[in-house]
């Protein structure tokens, strides 16, 4: 255990995601020994993100207006909704290029054991924009994981009401170059009941 602020930083750096506690050191000596310039850059961005990074109106995405870029953006299909956990989700679907319809950010999944439930989520303002606009298709892009299919669950029994509305869930199962020895039943399971006709 080092002294002082050196050990508050490595322990103020141990608690974001991802970073274990020697992940938190190596970066505080980094920071250590950086050059002062370095260290202000760093300071200024993190002051500019708390300050000027807000959250989308209308799906929540991160965003430094009132609405972010893909619902300001009028050749998007406001027909269909892909349905996402976090901002970073919007950032994978779109590396896709394959979408072009607008988006929903829920901001996590459900999560009793954590507290967290349909009221700490977006849901509410889900339903409100489906009711609200000419919505056709809900695509639900949770991730595949015990909390996304609890959730992706709940928005289905939530959504089913909806007249009109076709509501559908990413497929998931073999990744492209991947070999059937290696699939855990799980995924080879889904793989076989999501299975299309060619």
């Amino acid at each position: 255990m080092y002294e002082g602020v050196v050990q508050d930083l490595i322990d103020e750096l141990g608690h974001l995601p991802g970073i274990g506690p020697k992940s938190a050191q190596r970066i505080a000596f980094h920071l250590l020994a950086a050059d002062p310039a370095d260290i202000a850059r760093l300071q200024d961005v993190l002051g500019k993100v708390r300050e000027g990074v807000q959250f989308c109106e209308i799906c929540g995405n991160v965003s430094e207006q009132q609405q972010c870029r893909i619902c300001r953006d009028t050749r998007r299909d406001t027909s269909l909704i892909c349905v996402v956990e976090e901002p970073k989700d919007v950032l994978a679907v779109e590396r896709t290029r394959e979408f072009k319809g607008r988006y929903h950010v829920l901001g996590g999944a459900l999560d009793p054991l954590s507290g967290i439930g349909p009221d700490q989520l977006r849901i509410r303002e889900l339903l409100t924009r489906i009711g609200g606009e000419e919505v056709t298709e809900v695509i639900i892009a949770t991730d595949p994981n015990t909390e996304g299919e609890a959730t992706a669950t709940y928005l289905v029994r939530m959504l089913r009401d909806f007249p009109g509305l076709t509501v559908t869930r990413l497929a998931s199962g073999l990744p492209m170059g991947g070999d059937l020895e290696f699939a855990d039943e799980l995924t080879l399971g889904r793989a076989l009941s999501g299975r299309r006709t060619l």
